[in-house]
């Protein structure tokens, strides 16, 4: 099952207590700021959960595979995920309450009482 943007407004929604606008608008302009920056050629790091970056693509060729023709793929550059050690981890034994959903709670718990 694929998730969507919904979904994850919805989530954000029901955990924060942020109506879906807020949290869509929380999820469009932090898809917006990833994209800016690897626009700009920058790459993103974002502790605990992975890196976005940018590689580059070499020219060369290929061959379809349904009609064994030989074409040649441009050169170019293509965004790619890492994932973090942490994020495999929470991953590999089916964590869904994480270490950054802890530190997100711990971060609103510290500015309540400030």
């Amino acid at each position: 099952m694929s998730v969507t943007k919904k979904n994850i407004v919805t989530e954000i929604s029901n955990r924060t207590g942020l109506t879906q606008v807020d949290s869509g608008i929380v999820v469009e302009e932090l898809l917006a700021a990833i994209s800016r920056a690897l626009i700009a050629g920058n790459n993103i790091e974002i502790r605990g959960f992975g890196r976005f970056k940018l590689k580059k693509r070499l020219a060369h060729l290929a061959r379809n595979p349904r009609s064994g023709n030989k074409i040649e793929i441009k050169a170019g550059i293509k965004p790619i995920f890492q994932a973090s050690r942490e994020l495999k981890y929470l991953v590999d034994k089916g964590v869904t309450r994480g270490l950054l959903t802890k530190r997100i709670i711990k971060h609103v718990k510290t500015q309540k009482a400030v």
